[in-house]
């Protein structure tokens, strides 16, 4: 894992014809040992339209259990848009369609009798801009056990807030202030404790929507730390506009362009010997 100067300085080095090599994949995330990859979601045939625009055009998406998967691509190539089908947060937008087939462990994201709340604590969702609740650390963490009655007492809900501090890397930070507001944190105090949020609720999957990318080099270091150690728990799929950051944190990659899935493989090749070649353009900056 990279310290905070070298994510400050991982920026594309020039190759011979003046243009960014790629990120170096070699780098990335902690390798573990060879094993089947069981899928968690997924997804076919997936179509989103807002209103006339065809913005997710055909998206047939895999990803496996305990991976780190990373969506890369241009503003507005439909990342965001498919991380957000995931958790049918896009049923909050005006004039949005979604049509394909979603699954989630086999069942239909998008079943008509499937209870949204219940699927939104299975997936869990971390935005790009940090947002806690204008309450206490501890009341922040401990919303979500209880509204859906995870904690049978005082005693348990506090458990349940530990260590969901712990596992975000937060708890040291803030054990002697729980009872202050969490917007008096920094900014990246504030995304680890909207992960603790997140995982109070025992989610599986965990999608993240660009959540550094408000966040200084340090800050983006103990984010990129701790979702190597989360997956270990949970599945992550991450949108994310650095390049570098895709290399260190994931296992697989997908690139998006125009609404379009053009290629998803493990992160070393795709950063490496990708297929496509507009992929191979976007890698180097030649475009986008």
């Amino acid at each position: 894992m990279p310290n905070a100067t070298q994510s400050a300085s991982a920026g594309q080095m020039p190759d011979a014809d003046g243009q960014p090599n790629a990120p170096d994949a070699s780098a990335g995330a902690s390798a573990r040992p060879a094993v089947a990859a069981r899928v968690k979601i997924h997804a076919r045939d997936v179509n989103v339209h807002y209103g006339d625009k065809h913005a997710l055009k055909h998206v047939d998406l895999d990803v496996n259990e305990h991976d780190v998967t990373a969506l890369i691509g241009p503003s507005g190539c439909g990342k965001s848009t498919f991380l957000r089908c995931m958790n049918r947060m896009n049923d909050v937008i005006d004039n949005c369609q979604v049509t394909g087939s979603i699954t989630l462990d086999g069942t239909d994201v998008y079943d008509p009798s499937l209870d949204v709340v219940q699927l939104r604590a299975r997936v869990g969702m971390v935005f790009q801009k940090p947002n806690p609740f204008p309450k206490s650390i501890y009341e922040n963490v401990a919303y979500g056990p209880r509204i859906h009655g995870i904690a049978r007492g005082k005693s348990e809900l506090d458990e349940i807030v530990h260590r969901s501090l712990t596992r975000a890397g937060l708890l040291k930070e803030v054990s002697d202030r729980l009872n202050e507001p969490g917007t008096g944190l920094s900014g990246g105090q504030q995304q680890r404790l909207c992960i603790a949020r997140a995982i109070a609720v025992n989610p599986e999957v965990i999608l993240m929507d660009e959540p550094c990318s408000a966040l200084d080099p340090i800050a983006t270091a103990k984010i990129e730390e701790l979702i190597d150690e989360l997956r270990e728990n949970y599945t992550i799929v991450i949108v994310t506009h650095s390049m570098q950051q895709a290399a260190r944190v994931s296992q697989r990659t997908a690139f998006f362009h125009l609404g379009d899935l053009v290629e998803v493989g493990d992160t070393e090749q795709i950063f490496t010997n990708p297929k496509d070649n507009r992929t191979q353009g976007y890698i180097t900056g030649r475009f986008g």
